[in-house]
C-alpha cells in the first residue's frame, strides 16, 4: 500500500511559501479587505490635500481620446475605474444576491422578509431627509447618496468585534447589506441614467439571451460568459445605462447548478481514492506515474462537477475585488480637497444631507422598519440576537462609502457639489462605524440580556 502523504514541517517549507505565508493569512481575515480600504482612502486624503495635489487630479483624469463611427468620448482612469474595473464588483454583487436569493437569508419569504424590510427602511428614510434638506436646490439629484451601505466596511468593522458579534448578528447585516444592493442597483439603473440608446440596450438583450441559453443548455465554460459579459457590457455602456447595471445583469444568467450531488461526489471520491493508493505501487513520484496522474485529474474533472460555476466565480474573484478594485476605486474617488473653510462645507446642504442621512436616516430606517416587520408578524427577530444589537447594526449601515462615492459621481458628473457629497460620506462613515463598533462591543453576556418585546 502506498504511503500517505505527510504535511511538510514548517522549516521545510520553500522561501516563496515563507514570503508568502503572512500575506495569505492577512487575506483570509474577514476584516483586511476594510483595513486596506482604508489605508487607501488615507493615502488618497493625503495626497489630495498635500503639496502634489494637482498631480493626484491629473492622473486620474489623463487618457487618450477615442473615435469610433459617431461615437467621440476621451477614455481616462477615472472612467476606466468606475466604468469598467466597477462593472466587476458590481458581477460580484450579482453573484452574492443570486446565492442569497437561491441557498442564502433570501431564500424564502419569512427568511427575507426581515433583511429586506430593513433594507428598504435604511434607503427611504436617509433618502428622505436629504431631500427635505436640498428640495428644489442645485444639490437635489443627490438624494440616492446616502440610500446606500458599504458591505465590505460594515462586515469589517463586525468582524473586529470577534465573538462579541453573534453569528445571527452577521448574517442579519451580510442579508441587509446585499439588499441594500440591489436597491442600489435599481436606483442607479433608473433614476441615474442619461438618454437612452434603444438600439444598444437591444444589443445588451440578445447578449444577456445568448448568456441564458448557454446556462440552459449545460455550459459551464467561464470563458462563454466571459466573452458574451463583455458584449453586454459593451451594449450598456453605449445605451445610456450606467454600464455598471450589466455586471449584476450578468450575473443572473451564471449557472448555479451542480453536475452532480453530494452523495455521487462522496462515491467517485472514495473511489478514485482507492485507485490513487492501488496505482501508487509503481513508483514513489507521482510526476512519473501515469495512473496516478489520470486518478489526480479525474479527481480535479469531479471537484469541478461537485461546484456550480457561480460558486467557482464568486470565489476566485473575492479577493481581487476586495484587495484590488475596491481599494483602487477609494484611492481614485475619495481624495476630496479640505482646504478652506470646513464650517461652511458641513453646513452645505449637500454635505449636511448626506450626513444626516446616513448617521441618522439609516439606524432609524433599519431599526424601525425591522420592529414594524417583526410586530406585524411579516418576519421573525434572529435568534440570540437582542435590539439593542441589532440597532448597533443599522449604524453600521451608515457606513456608505464604496456605494456612496460611486452614486456621488452620478449624482454631479464633473460638478463642485460632489466634493460636499465626499466629505459627508467620509465623515458620516467615521461616525457609523465608530457608533455601530461601541453599541455592539458592549452587549451584555447572552445570559445576562433580556430582550424586549417585539
Amino acid at each position: 500500500m502506498a504511503r500517505a502523504a505527510t504535511v511538510s514541517p514548517t522549516g521545510s517549507r520553500t522561501p516563496i511559501e515563507r514570503i508568502l505565508t503572512p500575506f495569505q493569512r492577512f487575506a483570509q481575515i474577514e476584516s483586511s479587505g476594510g483595513i486596506v480600504l482604508i489605508l487607501c482612502t488615507l493615502v488618497a486624503l493625503f495626497w489630495a490635500n498635500s503639496p502634489w495635489a494637482e498631480s493626484y487630479h491629473h492622473l486620474w483624469e489623463a487618457g487618450p481620446d477615442i473615435r469610433w463611427g459617431a461615437y467621440d468620448f476621451r477614455i481616462t482612469f477615472h472612467h476606466v475605474i468606475n466604468d469598467g474595473l466597477m462593472v466587476v464588483f458590481f458581477f460580484l454583487v450579482g453573484l452574492e444576491i443570486k446565492r442569497e436569493v437561491l441557498v442564502g437569508e433570501l431564500a424564502s419569504v419569512k427568511r427575507a422578509a426581515l433583511p429586506i424590510a430593513a433594507a428598504f427602511g435604511g434607503m427611504v428614510v436617509p433618502a428622505t431627509i436629504y431631500t427635505l434638506l436640498n428640495l428644489g436646490g442645485p444639490g437635489a439629484p443627490g438624494w440616492g447618496i446616502p440610500m446606500a451601505t458599504d458591505i465590505a466596511f460594515a462586515l469589517g468593522v463586525l468582524a473586529l468585534l470577534g465573538p462579541r458579534a453573534p453569528l445571527a448578528l452577521k448574517v442579519f447585516l451580510a442579508a441587509l447589506a446585499i439588499a441594500d444592493d440591489l436597491g442600489a442597483v435599481l436606483v442607479i439603473a433608473l433614476f441615474y441614467t442619461t438618454d437612452i440608446s434603444w438600439a444598444a440596450l437591444g444589443m445588451a438583450a440578445v447578449f444577456l439571451a445568448l448568456m441564458v441559453a448557454c446556462n440552459r443548455i449545460g455550459v459551464r465554460s467561464p470563458v462563454v460568459f466571459l466573452l458574451l459579459g463583455i458584449g453586454l457590457w459593451v451594449a450598456f455602456l453605449l445605451s445610456g445605462v450606467h454600464a455598471t447595471v450589466a455586471g449584476v445583469i450578468s450575473a443572473m444568467a451564471i449557472p448555479a447548478r451542480t453536475r452532480i450531488d453530494t452523495q455521487e461526489f462522496l462515491d467517485r471520491g472514495k473511489a478514485l481514492m482507492e485507485e490513487f493508493d492501488r496505482a501508487g505501487v509503481e513508483g514513489k513520484n507521482v510526476l512519473t506515474n501515469q495512473n496516478q496522474q489520470a486518478v489526480i485529474q479525474a479527481v480535479e474533472s469531479t471537484c469541478e462537477s461537485a461546484q456550480a460555476p457561480l460558486q467557482r466565480i464568486e470565489h476566485g474573484l473575492q479577493p481581487w475585488v476586495a484587495f484590488g478594485i475596491i481599494p483602487i476605486f477609494a484611492l481614485s474617488n475619495a481624495g476630496v480637497h479640505l482646504s478652506g473653510n470646513l464650517a461652511d462645507a458641513f453646513a452645505h446642504p449637500v454635505t449636511l444631507g448626506v450626513i444626516l442621512g446616513l448617521v441618522l436616516g439609516k439606524p432609524i430606517g433599519i431599526t424601525l422598519f425591522s420592529w414594524l416587520a417583526v410586530r406585524l408578524g411579516i418576519a421573525a427577530k434572529p435568534e440570540g440576537v437582542a435590539w439593542r444589537e441589532l440597532h448597533g447594526v443599522s449604524w453600521l449601515g451608515g457606513i456608505g462609502f464604496t456605494m456612496s462615492l460611486f452614486i456621488a459621481n452620478l449624482a454631479f458628473p464633473g460638478g463642485a457639489m460632489v466634493d460636499e457629497a465626499k466629505v459627508g460620506i467620509l465623515t458620516a462613515s467615521v461616525f457609523a462605524a465608530v457608533i455601530g463598533w461601541f453599541l455592539i462591543s458592549s452587549r451584555k453576556p447572552a445570559a445576562a440580556e433580556v430582550a424586549p418585546r417585539a
